[in-house]
């Protein structure tokens, strides 16, 4: 299968579920190149940005576990071809 680069784009609106995002990440290690985490505390939310390497059904599935977990929003962009 073949591997594609990208970028997700993760906004935590309830620290309570940090854990579950955490832990759902580190699942997924294995395809995530870089991270990135901002509190921004002045509208009580975090942001976190990834650079992932993986198959698109990989980088799928991290997605859409995160986008189950109560109070965060993700969004994902892939390169065409890489």
């Amino acid at each position: 299968m073949d591997k594609r680069i990208g970028v997700v784009g993760i906004v935590v609106e309830d620290i309570n579920s940090a854990n579950e995002v955490n832990a759902i990440l580190h699942d997924y290690s294995h395809i995530i190149v870089g991270r990135m985490g901002i509190p921004y505390r002045e509208k009580e939310v975090s942001v976190i940005s990834l650079i992932v390497d993986g198959s698109s059904d990989e980088i799928s599935a991290m997605t859409g576990k995160l986008g189950r977990v109560k109070d965060v929003s993700v969004k994902s962009a892939m390169a065409k071809k890489i």
